[in-house]
């Protein structure tokens, strides 16, 4: 296997493969959202347990008591690796992107992967959809149907299609041809993105569909365009050849060019919880984090990670959002614009949660020298360990301020705990196991300082020990 996928999906109850898109560049609901915590990882809904969820955690879990989990696959970004294996687990097979492009070249590569690395039967039915509606379970039950759908019609595509309940500007409408049976599939004339209020109206008439994202196709159909355009159909040869896909959206590369489509309707509840507005309409609560939201703020929100209070006072329709990236404060109807607002900010993310834990920026400088300076807040979970690696370009200052942990340097394992410091310079070999939930703060010096500086030796902490108890390294436990 290759490294850009990752596990292998069981046989599921269905005979559709479902490919599920995780991406987004986490800027509509930014301050929270950024380019490693998008909008599907926030954990702001609330599960059957009364506990606290993200998107993509819930729609995870409607896969499996509907028994899809086991045909899915999540096509996403490496930068969303660590935060998917972290919210719904390491078995989670996963399709990563060599590069973020556009719809088409994930769809293109999640195909590859189904018939060359999968060996699916060409004939087989390949349902996307996005990783994170918001919807009851029957529609994933509706989602099974799209095989029979798209098979009896023998169309290009399948789509799936929400009936609206309102004429909303803010979607896509399929429209149909001619008239349609209450509930039933139909053949679908043309696409109308985003229309006027009263436009939407006139569409209702028509009865034409959101349209929510979710197409299905038959393995071969993909594959064949592929051919057409002599791309590779193998999984590793297209991840290599990858950048040379056009980046271009799967609606106007493939949708908008296939001679029969057919939609099926789905009339329960859906909703697409992309701006804070829609979002705050599903929180579990009204307050998250430090800082007091008084009864006289009406309809009014307030999420706050920072470790300082926030202070919301006698305001309507208001979402106030803080976190180490930003400070939001928005009335809720003008939130959607926050995407365009904020797209000159380019400062790396501040806060992110990996595999083992998380970590998060407390400050940044640059000198006039050209000498940074990064310090993180980190914390690693119990049993959990960072990768054995180095950095070329930087020098990096530990001090553990919570827990134990065992600490492998280049010539022994020691064992450290709260109060411990530890100097690693450039080039020195390193990792860390928590034995029990550990925390220390780091400070980064050099220059040209990047997350890309990392050259790792070994991720799982068995291979670790393995390697030193092969050598002449100390072991002192």
């Amino acid at each position: 296997m290759g490294q850009n996928y990752e596990g292998t999906a069981d046989q599921g109850v269905s005979l559709v493969n479902l490919v599920l898109l995780s991406g987004g560049s986490g800027k509509r609901l930014w301050p929270l959202s950024n380019d490693t915590r998008s909008k599907q990882f926030l954990k702001v809904l609330e599960s059957n347990l009364s506990e606290k969820q993200s998107m993509v955690q819930r729609v995870w879990g409607q896969l499996k008591s509907v028994g899809l989990e086991g045909s899915s696959v999540i096509a996403t970004s490496k930068m969303q690796r660590d935060m998917i294996h972290s919210q719904i687990g390491t078995d989670v097979p996963l399709i990563i992107e060599p590069e973020r492009r556009d719809t088409f070249p994930a769809i293109a590569l999640a195909a590859s992967y189904l018939y060359s690395v999968q060996h699916a039967d060409e004939n087989e039915v390949v349902a996307v959809l996005p990783v994170d509606p918001y919807v009851e379970d029957d529609f994933f039950e509706r989602v099974k149907e799209l095989e029979n759908v798209l098979l009896n019609s023998e169309a290009d595509l399948a789509l799936m299609g929400v009936k609206p309940t309102y004429p909303s500007s803010k979607y896509g409408y399929i429209v149909p041809k001619g008239n349609v049976d209450k509930n039933e599939p139909f053949t679908v004339d043309r696409f109308t993105e985003k229309p006027s209020e009263e436009k939407a109206q006139d569409l209702i008439n028509m009865n034409a569909l959101w349209n929510c994202g979710v197409f299905a196709f038959q393995l071969k159909y993909l594959i064949n365009i592929l051919k057409e355009k002599n791309l590779p159909l193998d999984f590793e040869e297209l991840s290599l050849h990858y950048k040379e896909l056009p980046k271009i959206s799967f609606d106007y590369e493939v949708v908008e060019k296939a001679n029969h489509i057919v939609a099926l309707p789905y009339e329960g509840y859906w909703k697409d919880l992309g701006t804070w507005n829609t979002l705050t309409e599903e929180m579990a609560t009204v307050q998250i984090g430090k800082g007091v939201l008084s009864e006289d703020s009406n309809n009014s929100h307030l999420i706050n990670e920072l470790d300082i209070p926030v202070t919301v006072l006698g305001v309507k329709d208001v979402v106030v959002a803080a976190s180490p990236d930003g400070i939001l404060v928005a009335d809720k109807a003008s939130s959607p614009k926050i995407k365009d607002v904020i797209s000159g900010f380019d400062h790396p993310p501040m806060y992110e949660e990996r595999l083992w834990g998380w970590s998060r920026v407390l400050d940044y400088a640059k000198y006039n020298d050209g000498q940074e300076m990064v310090t993180k807040r980190i914390c690693i979970h119990e049993g959990k360990n960072s990768s054995y690696h180095y950095h070329n370009l930087r020098d990096e200052v530990w001090t553990i301020v919570r827990g134990e942990g065992e600490l492998a340097l280049d010539d022994y394992i020691t064992r450290v705990k709260a109060g411990d410091i530890i100097h690693l310079p450039a080039g020195k070999k390193h990792g860390i196991k928590a034995l029990s939930d550990l925390e220390f703060v780091e400070v980064q010096t050099g220059i040209g300082i990047s997350d890309e500086d990392f050259t790792r030796l070994y991720f799982q902490w068995e291979d670790v020990l393995e390697h030193f108890n092969k050598s002449k390294a100390k072991v002192i436990l």
